[in-house]
């Protein structure tokens, strides 16, 4: 049967009524919906059957007439003289599917909706820019937000109301009103109080200019910011369970990447430990899949146990270089084993077969949030046996009463002896084993330019640390698929399903892949990467630059133009692009001797340095610029000659913690860096040159003069 349209919307030509029936049926599996007629195909499609996202495909068959972002809804909008409904989530959110189930499902709400408005949905991973600016739009209106984001607009894009979830109606969930009711008001409202909605809209969208639009550049931020944001830091850690004294908990919260640097810099034994005792403590807590390896997104509670369980990319990613500093720093091999365990996840579950790497699992299964991941003491014994399953339950704090449900999220109270690491590489294979058989969570394979570029470098980082050439070569392609896929066109894109990429790449984008470009060419020695990560960060300078004031706009300069160009200026979950590319900058100086890059990143400082000087904790990832600035970039070059092999002298720079420390490898003859011209081996045999721009310690072949160089 051919697909009705969704009820209260209008009609639709009979020719881009099949475009959307042909979708459809291509598509494989049953429809995510509750409407279905009895031959299995939807009874309703709307416009997002067209896209390619997952979370807009999750939609594809509500009876809500969604359309995706763009020009078109909007002039329909002004035509029908109507508002916007604007709905922003992502395909691995709990509560989007909540209020899809509830709402988007919901018959009699979506013939209201249809016919009242004009229904838009947003993946907020595909356009971050659109959904930040709406997303501060809604901080402004209620003081908090999260996803799903609603909002309303007018047909020029403007804000006049928006929230987060609602429930479907008056009462349900506690809620006074309900979303069906607030439909009916605020389409009265823009109806017959057009002056006062106009008004509101006007209000709001120059508030959320203000509101994104950066300081004027201030003095280059010095060590007074970084011993800022070590007091920041002090007064709210947890001593107990590490991260910050709060619930939820997030793995961003304390900046642990910037402890370990400053406790290098400063010998500050307290920065050290509130380190080490975070990151401890979440590797042995429920936010880390003790089965399967990964950290889940956050922690409900204040002790790392139970988490949302979606998996992002974006936090494995970023927590990978933070386990390897700290192995390097503190010299425990546990760190190590983590950072090696994520990555092993990564490659096992999250790598697409083209090479580049998924951006998120879901944390609902079977209908329920973390189905997939809990167990019981019987299922233990199930699994292991008697003996090695109450040994399970012991070491991993199963009880009959449970921590979540009824059920259990696996943890560890320390971090494992000996017999007991015996015990978790005998059984984790069983019980991985046992859990893949169970209904898993929802992959969104979207592929994510910003987010594969983070996990290139968690690659690339700890390939060169752990002396793991898999996992170099699992960055090499999947930086190759990035450089041919998501380059259109001499231009970066976004994201790409299946081989097909789309969207303009923003900020991030470019920053994030560019450092991990870097990390690559550290790796590697293979000026491919260098030469790529300089060529995106010419596009930031071409596309992207605030010429005036310093810094990065998140959109390019010919995309679409939005209700506000955003400069962003908070790390959050995600880093700023700015604060990425501030130290990427700094270190392409290092690399290649070009003063342009050092200017660049010094334009960035300066224009986050009242920022930085009065709150440093809102940009954590730039602190670690701000440390390498402050400090004189050691260069380590290794030549060998032609066919030959560096690694008994890399072997040296691996497990030490070098912040400040640039890596070359090259061949003798080498000549596109400065940095390697005029360098030759000595007696034929690999040799390393330290220097500190441009004074170079005298050359050493042997491993041990190497270690005395560094140390």
């Amino acid at each position: 049967m051919t697909p009705e349209s969704p009820p209260g919307a209008p009609p639709r030509p009979p020719d881009f009524a099949q475009r959307l029936a042909d979708a459809v049926a291509r598509r494989p599996g049953p429809p995510r919906t509750r409407h279905v007629d009895p031959d299995g195909t939807p009874r309703f499609v709307n416009r997002l059957a067209l896209e390619s996202s997952p979370y807009l495909l999750q939609h594809a068959n509500n009876p809500v007439d969604w359309r995706p972002w763009g020009e078109e809804a909007f002039a329909e909008a002004r035509a029908r003289d109507v508002p916007v409904f604007l709905s922003v989530g992502y395909s691995t959110c709990h509560w989007c599917h909540v209020m899809e189930e509830e709402s988007f499902e919901d018959l009699e709400i979506a013939e209201v909706l249809n016919r009242l408005f004009v229904p838009v949905k947003v993946d907020r991973e595909e356009r971050p820019d659109v959904d930040s600016i709406y997303m501060q739009a809604v901080q402004l209106l209620t003081q908090h937000g999260g996803w799903p984001m609603t909002v309303f607009l007018t047909p020029e894009r403007k804000p006049f109301y928006g929230g987060t979830y609602f429930p479907a109606r008056d009462g349900d969930r506690g809620a006074r009103i309900g979303f069906l009711t607030l439909l009916k008001e605020l389409h009265r409202v823009y109806a017959e109080e057009r002056p006062r909605t106009a008004e509101a809209a006007e209000q709001i969208s120059r508030a959320v200019k203000e509101s994104l639009a950066a300081d004027r550049p201030a003095d280059a931020p010095g060590l007074h910011v970084l011993h800022g944001a070590m007091r920041y830091y002090a007064e709210v850690f947890d001593a107990v369970e590490g991260g910050v004294r709060r619930a939820p908990k997030f793995p961003s919260s304390l900046h642990v990447r910037f402890l370990l640097r400053y406790a290098r810099r400063t010998g500050d034994e307290q920065a050290l430990e509130m380190a080490r005792l975070t990151l401890t403590k979440m590797a042995l807590g429920g936010i880390y899949d003790q089965i399967g390896g990964g950290f889940h997104r956050y922690s409900t509670d204040a002790r790392w146990l139970v988490p949302h369980f979606e998996k992002m990319l974006y936090d494995n990613a970023l927590l990978v270089p933070a386990y390897v500093e700290a192995w390097q720093a503190t010299g425990q091999p546990f760190f190590a084993d983590i950072a090696a365990d994520v990555l092993d996840y990564i490659a096992r579950e999250m790598t697409d077969p083209g090479g580049a790497f998924w951006s998120a699992t879901d944390a609902d299964s079977e209908g329920e949030e973390g189905t997939f991941f809990v167990w019981t003491p019987r299922q233990l014994v199930e699994v292991l046996g008697e003996k090695d399953g109450a040994r399970a339950a012991t070491l991993f704090g199963v009880t009959e009463a449970g921590n979540f449900e009824g059920k259990n999220v696996l943890s560890l109270s320390h971090v494992p002896d000996a017999d007991e690491r015996d015990l978790l590489r005998r059984i984790r294979p069983k019980l991985y084993e046992a859990r893949s058989k169970r209904p898993a969570p929802l992959t969104d394979r979207k592929i994510l330019t910003g987010w594969n570029g983070l996990m290139i470098s968690a690659f690339a980082r700890a390939g060169l640390a752990l002396a793991r050439d898999e996992f170099i070569r699992r960055a090499a392609t999947a930086a190759d698929y990035l450089v041919r896929v998501h380059r259109v066109s001499e231009r970066l894109v976004r994201s790409s399903m299946e081989g097909v990429a789309r969207h303009t790449g923003l900020l991030e984008d470019h920053a994030f892949l560019g450092a991990g470009l870097v990390d690559l060419f550290e790796a590697t020695g293979d000026m491919r990467w260098l030469r790529e990560a300089q060529w995106l960060h010419e596009q930031l300078e071409l596309r992207f630059a605030d010429r005036q004031n310093g810094g990065y706009f998140r959109t390019p300069e010919d995309a679409e133009q939005l209700l506000a160009r955003e400069k962003p200026a908070y790390d959050g979950a995600e880093p700023t692009g700015n604060s990425i590319a501030a130290l990427t900058l700094l270190r392409l100086e290092a690399l290649t001797g070009e003063a342009r890059w050092r200017e660049a990143a010094e334009r960035t400082l300066r224009c986050f340095g009242a920022l930085l000087a009065g709150a440093p904790a809102a940009l954590g990832e730039m602190l670690l610029a701000v440390d390498f600035s402050l400090g004189e970039a050691k260069e380590i070059v290794v030549v060998r000659p032609r066919g030959s092999d560096d690694r008994r002298l890399v072997d040296v720079r691996r497990p030490l913690f070098l912040p400040d420390a640039v890596l070359v490898r090259a061949q003798e003859g080498d000549a596109e860096l400065a940095l390697t011209r005029d360098r030759p081996t000595l007696r034929g045999a690999p040799t390393a040159y330290v220097c500190v721009r441009g004074a170079c310690q005298l050359p050493v072949t042997d491993p041990g003069e190497l270690r005395k160089l560094l140390s």
